[in-house]
């Protein structure tokens, strides 16, 4: 039996809702396509290859029995829909197998794939995304700042969630934007260990009667890590569980396209109306710092050309331990040794390779300066 994008039986049907597209590659950036129907028929009806990104928050399976109550007698609300429930562990791997080679249909060979779940399901999610060929390059702790307690005191408070953050293969050419992240974090690497809290306050969307429009409305703040992280201005990012729109939400704030599938009328509504009160993303207001691997290739020989450095100059390292010449061509010339200045910089060093650009240092203007802020110099110009 095949279940739709919030886990529940599907029709197979499909209409589509929201604003309209003739496809995933078309339309400005921000725009996007809300399907409802089966989340494994809709991804196969995709043009293969034709997805950036994909974030899958599926069904736990949490398999919950009994009602809980808080020490005041007030009833927990926890995950009770059907979409929930499977017969058995077999059952919910059949369902992640097939959803998960739909996902991989839809997804470019430079694509990612991202998968949240909790105890009750990731690891079984984790075996299946490496039987279908997916490497997996993090796991991600989401540690949640105000986890729900554990009122019968049988164990530990389960405070944090689980991301799998995956390639098609081991050898794939993914986007990871290494230098937003580190901006985003201060100037220091981000780590594998995440905190947010859990979706509260004005961002959970509520109905009329103050319930709880979707049980595991996730943070914004989540995926617009994840987005900003994994794909670039433009890019189509695919939710197959959208439920309330977050996805799409972010997407469209960061200048991404999206497709979001949903089987549930109800909350496919919310999530049409939430998102289409976003405002138009401005390039402006997404860009973000880029990765060196995309920035253009300036050879020091270009930085001689311009006269930004001349020829003699003397360069040297941080502590002023090692020198060097400039010659006419780019290269260095240290004694009998000339080359480039990562070959240079490593043989002063004694080391088996250097970042001459990090290495190499200049007096320009009565102070030291590394030969990178040149570098960039004329990368600002080329852009």
């Amino acid at each position: 039996m095949t279940r739709n994008g919030d886990g529940r039986p599907g029709d197979g049907g499909l209409g589509t809702l929201g604003i309209e597209m003739s496809g995933p590659e078309k339309g400005e950036p921000g725009d996007g396509q809300l399907l409802v129907g089966d989340c494994i028929d809709a991804m196969r009806a995709l043009p293969e290859g034709s997805v950036d990104l994909v974030f899958a928050d599926p069904p736990y399976n949490l398999q919950l029995g009994g009602e809980l109550f808080r020490p005041n007698n007030t009833r927990v609300d926890g995950v009770e829909a059907e979409w929930d429930r499977f017969d058995s562990f077999n059952a919910y791997d059949g369902f992640t197998r097939d959803w998960l080679a739909a996902a991989r249909h839809a997804l470019k060979p430079t694509g990612s794939l991202w998968v949240i779940g909790s105890y009750h399901n990731i690891f079984r999610v984790g075996a299946v995304l490496q039987d279908l060929g997916f490497w997996i390059i993090n796991d991600i702790v989401w540690r949640k700042t105000n986890p729900m307690p554990n009122f019968r005191g049988t164990r530990f408070t389960n405070a944090h969630e689980t991301l799998l953050w995956c390639a098609k293969d081991q050898n794939a050419r993914y986007t990871f934007n290494y230098n937003a992240m580190k901006e985003a974090n201060d100037g220091v690497q981000m780590r594998s260990d995440w905190l947010f809290p859990i979706c509260t306050g004005p961002e959970r969307l509520r109905g009329d009667d103050g319930a709880k429009i979707h049980p595991t409305q996730k943070p914004e703040a989540l995926l617009h890590r994840i987005i900003l992280a994994t794909s670039k201005p433009g890019d189509t990012i695919l939710d197959p569980f959208f439920g309330t729109g977050t996805t799409g939400t972010v997407a469209k704030r960061l200048g991404r396209r999206w497709i979001g599938i949903e089987r549930d009328e109800g909350y496919a509504e919310a999530a049409r109306a939430r998102i289409a009160a976003v405002p138009a993303p401005d390039e402006l207001d997404f860009a973000a710092t880029p990765s060196r691997r995309e920035q253009p290739r300036i050879p020091f020989g270009w930085v001689v050309e311009r006269g930004l450095i001349r020829p003699g100059s003397r360069l040297f390292d941080a502590r002023r331990r090692h020198e060097a010449r400039v010659r006419a061509d780019g290269t260095l010339y240290h004694s009998e040794i000339t080359g480039s200045i990562h070959k240079v910089g490593a043989h002063v060093q004694g080391a088996p390779s250097c970042n001459g650009w990090a290495f190499w240092h200049v007096d320009h203007q009565g102070k030291p300066t590394s030969i990178d802020w040149f570098r960039q110099k004329l990368r600002a110009e080329l852009h």
